[in-house]
This record gives structure tokens, C-alpha cells and sequence, in this order.
């Protein structure tokens, strides 16, 4: 076995497995809950074992890599194992695994048990291609995976309007800011100004991460099962926009105007998701600020160029979040425990904060917290409203071209 076997396990295994189970659904085979749970379970169990063995090499010889092939001259399959994508590869498995096992019982009769496990192990392909990936062009495929499993998890109770609603809306801001990743990557390739790529760069990244203005799909992203919300929107697919920045830090720590744009829009996020957070009156939606928020402040660190503190933070919260999240359809009975622990009402924490803001000022910023400052409001009617609106307006004229051409004369 070479060095670079494990690499190629733990990149790839995922992906196996999901093409297997997509093909037994397809020709109508129905797999036991069992045998899904195992299957899916077990390699993610497998690529975490692999993409430790992959860090022991690196540890010991420094960065891995594996050679594919080339699907274009243009275009190596390159995997690339070094210090700042294993750690997260590992920890993505790992958390797969328990979301893997957590669910085994959480949706038990569920008609869309073997669904979810598909669509599970579609997400870790996705993330351990993003993760792994040697170039920006093998990067962009997993970043697609993640993407749409993430949307279909969302909807995943697609009978309901709501998740359908709610799953097209994170599908269309993952849309928008692939153009970023796009496009990133053709400058990259064409030796394009840094700047150009940079921006690009942090464009692409604010899907994912939920970040200001394009992190209001978030909050809504629970309305799918809770371990999927644990391990996609709590956890490892709102880390991927900042280790998007992290791998792709050559290309644009040389360029002033970007670090200042990172680190502006984490602060703007930081500020926006704690104040809303502070507003929420259910715990999904409080854990999903408190993620922005966390990530805002991943942002910053990268900017400041503490790229090794970042790295720590976003595995940190990962788990921590997590942890949260599986736990949270328990929030009533730890709440009423820790009271009775402590033999009356749990203090609440923060007074001390928000007597420092005047009392005025507390309530307008109440306010906006509560309508989490009409920022959605204006995407949907001034921007995105004004889009259509304009392409109404062209595909209008292009009828009365097309009906009358004297017009045009």
C-alpha cells in the first residue's frame, strides 16, 4: 500500500457507496433499514479511519498526494492531503458516523429513511472531494455534491410547502454564489489578476456560509431532520465557505483589498446574526445565528491572516454545534434538569450587556433584531424583484419585435 492509498479511500469510498445505493433504489430494490444504516454508517466509520491514516502520513512526511489522472489537458485529478484539509476530512466523517447512527432510530418507519442515508452519503462524497481536492476544478465538483444534497435535505419532507419552499431558496443562493467558484476558477486557470480571483473567491463563499447579506436560508434550513441540520447547516456545509478562503489563501494574500473585504463582511455578520439571535424564540432558529455568528468571526480571523486559529475555531464549533443540535429536541427536559439542579430558575445571562445600550436604542435595535432588519424583504423585492422585473420587461419587448418587426424600422 503507498502513501497516497488512504487518500484515495477516503476521497472516493463515500462516493462509491452512494452510486451503489442509488442503484439499488433505482432498479426498485428495497434495502432493509439495517443494512442502509450499516452501509452508510460504515463508511463513513471507513473514510474517518482513512483520512486519519492519511493524516498520520502527513504528519510524518508532510503533505500527501494522488494522481487520478486527467480528464482534460487542462484539467489533472489531483487529491491533496496536507494539515489544513485533513482535520477537516476526519472530523466530516466522523460527524457523517454519528449522524448515521443517530438516525438509525430517529427516523425508524420513516418513508424517506433510505432517501436520507442516500442523500447522506452523497453530502460526505461532496465535502470529502471539496475538502481533499488538489485544484480548484476538482474542488468545484464536490462543491456542487454538497449543494444539492444539502437543498434535497432541506425538502426533505416534500409533501410539506414549507421545506419544498425553504429547500428552493438555499438550491438558489448556492446557485448565485457558484458563479463566484466559477468563475474563480477560470481566472485561476487564464492567469488572471489575483483580485479578480480573490473577490470571486469570497463571493463564492458567502452561500455556504450564510454569511451578509446571503445567510437568511439558513435559519430556514431547519426545517429538515435534525441530524441532517446538525451535520449540514451547523456543522461541516457552513464550514466549507471559510475553508473555501483557507485552501485558496495563495492566490489572494498578496492583494490588500481582499483580507479587508473578509474581514468587513464576518464583523457585519458577527454583529447582524448576534443581535437577531438575541430576538429568536425557538432553539433551531437561535442555534442558526449563533452559527453565523461563529463563522462571522471565522471570517475575521482569516482576514487578520490567523489562518491556523480559524482552522481550530471551525473545527471546534463544528463539533460543539453539532452536539447542540442533536440534542436540542431535548431542550425542555435539560432545561427543567438544570433547574431543579440548581433548586430554582435558571439566571439569565447578558443583563449586564444590554443595560450598557440606552434604553431607547435597546428597543429600535429590538426591533430590528425581530425583523431581522428587512434584509430578506429587500433581496426578494428590490433585488431579486427588480430582476425579474427587467427580464419581464426585455422578454415583452422581444414579443413585440417578434409579433409586429415593423417596430424595429
Amino acid at each position: 500500500m503507498t502513501a497516497s492509498s488512504p487518500l484515495v479511500v477516503a476521497a472516493l469510498l463515500p462516493a462509491a457507496v452512494f452510486l451503489g445505493l442509488a442503484a439499488a433504489l433505482w432498479l426498485g430494490r428495497r434495502p432493509s433499514e439495517d443494512l442502509v444504516n450499516r452501509l452508510v454508517v460504515g463508511s463513513a466509520a471507513a473514510t474517518a479511519l482513512a483520512a486519519a491514516l492519511t493524516g498520520l502520513g502527513v504528519l510524518s512526511g508532510g503533505p500527501v498526494t494522488a494522481r487520478l489522472g486527467t480528464w482534460f489537458e487542462g484539467f489533472p485529478l489531483v487529491l491533496l492531503g496536507d494539515g489544513v484539509s485533513v482535520p477537516l476530512a476526519v472530523l466530516a466523517a466522523l460527524l457523517c458516523t454519528l449522524v448515521g447512527a443517530f438516525s438509525r432510530r430517529y427516523l425508524h418507519r420513516d418513508p424517506g429513511y433510505a432517501r436520507f442515508h442516500l442523500l447522506l452519503a452523497l453530502f460526505l462524497a461532496g465535502v470529502e472531494l471539496v475538502v481533499l481536492a488538489g485544484t480548484l476544478d476538482l474542488l468545484v465538483v464536490g462543491w456542487e455534491l454538497t449543494g444539492l444534497s444539502s437543498a434535497l435535505l432541506i425538502a426533505f419532507f416534500h409533501r410539506r410547502r414549507g421545506p419544498v419552499a425553504h429547500g428552493l431558496r438555499a438550491f438558489v443562493t448556492y446557485r448565485v454564489c457558484d458563479v463566484g467558484v466559477l468563475g474563480a476558477a477560470l481566472v485561476v486557470h487564464h492567469d488572471g489578476p489575483p483580485l479578480a480571483a480573490g473577490l470571486l473567491l469570497v463571493f463564492g463563499s458567502l452561500g455556504k456560509a450564510a454569511q451578509f447579506p446571503l445567510g437568511g436560508w439558513l435559519p430556514r434550513a431547519m426545517e429538515g431532520p435534525t441530524p441532517s441540520s446538525a451535520i449540514f447547516y451547523g456543522a461541516i456545509s457552513v464550514s466549507l465557505g471559510p475553508y473555501l478562503l483557507l485552501r485558496t489563501a495563495p492566490e489572494w494574500a498578496d492583494v490588500a483589498a481582499v483580507p479587508v473585504v473578509i474581514t468587513v463582511v464576518g464583523a457585519v455578520t458577527a454583529v447582524y446574526a448576534s443581535l437577531v439571535g438575541r430576538a429568536q424564540t425557538d432553539i433551531k432558529s437561535s442555534l442558526a445565528f449563533a452559527s453565523m455568528t461563529q463563522v462571522g468571526l471565522v471570517f475575521v480571523e482569516i482576514g487578520l491572516g490567523w489562518h491556523v486559529l480559524a482552522l481550530v475555531h471551525l473545527l471546534c464549533h463544528a463539533t460543539m454545534r453539532s452536539a447542540q443540535i442533536l440534542r436540542s429536541p431535548s431542550l425542555l427536559h435539560d432545561h427543567h434538569h438544570l433547574e431543579q439542579s440548581l433548586g430554582g430558575p435558571v439566571p439569565r445571562t447578558g443583563r449586564h450587556l444590554e443595560r450598557l445600550v440606552p434604553a431607547p436604542l435597546r428597543r429600535r435595535l429590538y426591533r430590528f433584531a425581530l425583523e431581522r432588519g428587512h434584509v430578506d424583504a429587500v433581496l426578494v423585492e428590490r433585488v431579486v424583484g427588480g430582476l425579474v422585473r427587467a427580464v419581464r420587461r426585455i422578454g415583452d419587448a422581444d414579443e413585440r419585435l417578434a409579433v409586429d418587426p415593423a417596430v424595429t424600422r
